[in-house]
């Protein structure tokens, strides 16, 4: 059983809001530090999957549709977003392998939420998009199938943090440490006895320009002006992303 789990979820290859998510005194102090997909799919992916392996097996990972279209992209199928064709060519060999081997799911015990699934995007798929305030029947649709033991889902994937009950059952959506939609800053969740969603504050400026520095990625200066401070909101991404779950 572990007594505090953190989850940080779609780094997007930002290394400077990994990093501050990394410090904070929740985080180095957790039992467990589960990563729920799209590690590497931004400017800086090389130093991302770099650091994330420096945290040897207090690091648990779970593969993203990113991730999986980065090792496409590398075998000859090219992605539709810019960023992950060039960051694909970035890796080193053993980085692809390592994204290729990624589990779908994983499923821990965490005091007072009982067992626990980490996925990305629902347990069943990575691309399928279940939002905060998706009907009861697709949650049905989704969890069809999920063992009744699970009392707790852990999903990332759209990037909006969210905990809420789903017949009985807490769904729990960290946001994104790179990506925000919602506000800047890097958005990860604790885990253990219950859930706290928290935002880590930082520098996003001084972020903005190391990311611009680090990174070969042509597009870099407007890929982070756009997306490292959050300028898309919850209700944004809501609008966006709620076709795609089902309504």
């Amino acid at each position: 059983m572990h007594e505090r789990v953190a989850v940080l979820s779609d780094i997007h290859g930002v290394l400077p809001a990994l990093e501050a998510v990394l410090a904070e005194p929740d985080v180095a102090a957790a039992d467990l530090i589960v990563l729920t997909g799209d590690l590497a799919a931004g400017p800086q992916p090389v130093e991302v999957l770099d650091r994330l392996t420096a945290l040897g097996d207090r690091a648990r990972w779970v593969g993203g549709n990113a991730d999986r279209e980065l090792v496409e992209a590398r075998a000859g199928k090219p992605s539709e977003i810019e960023v992950s064709n060039w960051a694909a060519g970035q890796l080193r060999a053993d980085q692809v392998a390592r994204l290729a081997a990624l589990p779908p799911y994983l499923r821990l015990p965490v005091t007072g939420l009982g067992e626990v699934l980490f996925c990305h995007a629902t347990p069943r798929d990575d691309v399928e998009v279940v939002l905060v305030d998706s009907r009861p029947a697709r949650w049905a649709e989704v969890f069809a199938g999920l063992p009744a033991e699970v009392g707790t889902v852990v999903c990332g994937h759209t990037h909006m943090p969210f905990a809420r009950l789903v017949d009985r059952r807490l769904v729990v959506n960290p946001g994104s440490v790179g990506m925000p939609y919602g506000g800047a800053g890097a958005w990860w969740a604790l885990l253990g006895p219950g859930v706290q969603l928290r935002r880590t504050r930082y520098d996003v400026d001084a972020a903005a320009d190391q990311v611009v520095a680090g990174s070969g990625f042509p597009e870099a200066a407007a890929w982070v002006d756009e997306y490292l401070r959050g300028r898309y909101s919850d209700l944004d991404a809501l609008a966006v992303f709620g076709p795609r779950d089902g309504r």
